[in-house]
């Protein structure tokens, strides 16, 4: 029987632009936290590479060419690396929307480098798969570590964050792709300046006292782009026993943290019922 592997959502907790380098890439602070939602991936022998995409979000990619899907990619690096013949069936389940701020596709081809390796019986540490993974993409390798992580440059620089409690959160999208080079090409106004934090969150709402005191420096350009990301918000805001409400990364997806794990299901239920075609996931930090 085929192992899953976990290709959890990635949260930009908080999300500073710090700079812009000569090339035009920008430059980051973020606090990057991963849930217990997300997409999952299974590897079996097989002549020759294939991937096959299932779940609820695979309509979204079922006219893309898969050797262009992060996955293949990612599988494809590994085998140059290891120098051996690409010979795996992977299926990507893919429950997170595509091009929505929360690093599905980055997760994704964390999971697939790790699943891979294990598969493979390559003795590979997580320094080297970071190396393979920034090949392909800068979001890759912090999905690598899956773990509560700042990171800065352009996603190059990954330093281990304090320990952060598994906080209840709600996860919300409007249902509309966002493209990621978008919202930067929209960003306006002035650099923020990076804003970490040494000492572990004693609670929840510490974590979000904390965040409070940072922000999302894409959000307006988000918002711009997709109005109703500004509802998502207001209407996450607006829950009984919500901490905080937030966009991640790029958008379009937010997410809000709770006071418990009841709040953050009974909004859960309110809004599927108010919104039913936007994404409700109910659920919490790892």
């Amino acid at each position: 029987m085929s192992r899953w592997w976990p290709a959890p959502a990635k949260l930009n907790l908080y999300l500073h632009v710090t700079g812009r380098r000569a090339d035009g890439y920008h430059l980051l602070d973020s606090l990057a936290a991963f849930s217990d939602i997300g997409d999952r991936l299974s590897v079996a022998p097989a002549p020759r590479l294939t991937l096959e995409i299932t779940g609820p979000f695979a309509r979204d990619l079922a006219e893309d060419d898969p050797r262009k899907n992060l996955v293949w990619r990612a599988a494809e690096a590994l085998a140059a690396r290891l120098d051996r013949v690409p010979d795996v069936a992977l299926t990507l389940e893919k429950n997170l929307p595509v091009a929505s701020g929360i690093g599905g596709g980055s997760s994704d081809a964390a999971a697939a480098l790790k699943a891979l390796a294990a598969h493979w019986q390559a003795s590979l540490d997580e320094q080297t798969l970071c190396a393979i993974a920034a090949e392909l993409g800068a979001d890759v390798p912090v999905c690598v570590v899956a773990r509560a992580s700042f990171f800065g440059g352009i996603g190059d620089e990954i330093v281990p964050a304090p320990p952060l409690l598994p906080a209840p959160l709600l996860l919300v999208n409007p249902g509309i792709a966002l493209p990621t080079a978008s919202v930067f090409r929209a960003r306006q106004g002035a650099f923020s300046p990076p804003a970490r934090f040494a000492a572990p969150p004693a609670s929840v709402a510490e974590l979000a006292a904390l965040l409070k005191e940072r922000r999302n420096d894409l959000t307006d350009a988000a918002i711009g782009i997709v109005p109703a990301i500004g509802t998502v918000l207001a209407r996450l805001a607006a829950q009984p026993g919500v901490l905080l409400a937030r966009m991640s990364g790029s958008g379009a997806t937010c997410f809000a943290l709770f006071e418990t794990t009841a709040a953050a299901e009974a909004a859960a239920a309110s809004l599927k019922l108010e919104q039913p075609r936007w994404w409700v996931a109910p659920g919490q930090l790892v």
